[in-house]
């Protein structure tokens, strides 16, 4: 996915991407895995490429499986770089 750029009211641009919530195991923290297409050289080929992000979840409200936005913010931690701006859907297992 490329990366959306908005710009709120008084801030500068921001990234946000979509992705899936692989792991909210952590203290309001989650584990995000961002999917995106690449041209791949050589064949010229579109080849799924994935990324990890740590995301701050304040609420706790996105579980396993959730499609989640985040948007970029400084740092929080070591790894933390994103936050949880809304969750998308709710995974299926989730309702359950």
């Amino acid at each position: 996915m490329t990366p959306n750029i908005s710009a709120p009211a008084g801030r500068s641009a921001r990234k946000t991407v979509v992705g899936r919530v692989v792991s909210d195991k952590m203290d309001k923290t989650i584990v995000v895995q961002v999917e995106r297409l690449v041209q791949e050289p050589r064949v010229g080929k579109y080849v799924r490429r994935f990324s990890k992000c740590y995301a701050h979840d304040e609420k706790e409200e996105a579980g396993p499986g959730d499609r989640v936005e985040l948007m970029e913010t400084r740092p929080l931690s070591k790894q933390k770089r994103w936050r949880l701006v809304r969750v998308v859907a709710k995974s299926p297992e989730a309702k359950a």
